[in-house]
């Protein structure tokens, strides 16, 4: 009984890690239940003992996706001010990130997908765009909250829209010149 407890949070656990991947890669509704399931070395009929419906897989995925990337996020932030603001950026719209979407930040490859999900989906990814917002104005280093807030809401926006714009558009160099010049922009901040 133990060991099947133990095999079912296992199986669990990768059907959300394999969706938390896919999803960031080709969106949520670019992989289907069955795909996720066979991935994750499980039968589709297997997927209603670990969830209640498709809505609930998406929801635990996202949430699993944005807790990587904060702590990506956080990892960078821990060097402190303005060291840590450029680690963020040159992180963040590098072109490693920018060409591997299933391991980046579930902020910058899902908001279209999340806009139309649930309810709990959105509460997540509010949460962490919170987070990461607290986190951007706390790098500040001045005695103006309003503008550090300011500040952070132009930054992680930039951020997220230039990883954005660089995975969509198909010319390399023009993809290039987006993230470099963000990033050169937002470091003069």
């Amino acid at each position: 009984m133990v060991s099947s407890q133990a095999d079912k949070a296992a199986s669990h656990a990768r059907i959300v890690d394999k969706a938390a991947a896919r999803f960031r890669r080709d969106g949520v509704n670019g992989v289907g239940v069955a795909e996720l399931m066979k991935e994750a070395g499980l039968t589709h009929g297997g997927f209603y003992r670990h969830f209640a419906s498709r809505d609930d897989l998406v929801a635990e995925a996202v949430e699993h996706a944005l807790e990587q990337g904060n702590k990506r996020f956080l990892t960078a932030a821990a060097r402190g001010g303005e060291q840590a603001f450029t680690a963020i950026v040159d992180g963040y719209l590098s072109t490693a990130h920018r060409d591997a979407p299933q391991d980046g930040c579930a902020v910058a490859a899902l908001p279209q997908d999340v806009s139309r999900a649930d309810d709990r989906t959105r509460a997540a990814y509010g949460r962490q765009v919170e987070s990461y917002l607290n986190i951007l104005a706390g790098l500040a280093s001045g005695d103006d909250p309003a503008a550090e807030r300011r500040q952070a809401c132009l930054a992680l926006s930039a951020l997220v829209g230039a990883v954005a714009m660089a995975r969509a558009v198909g010319d390399p160099e023009l993809s290039a010149e987006i993230l470099s010049e963000t990033a050169a922009a937002l470091k003069e901040l």
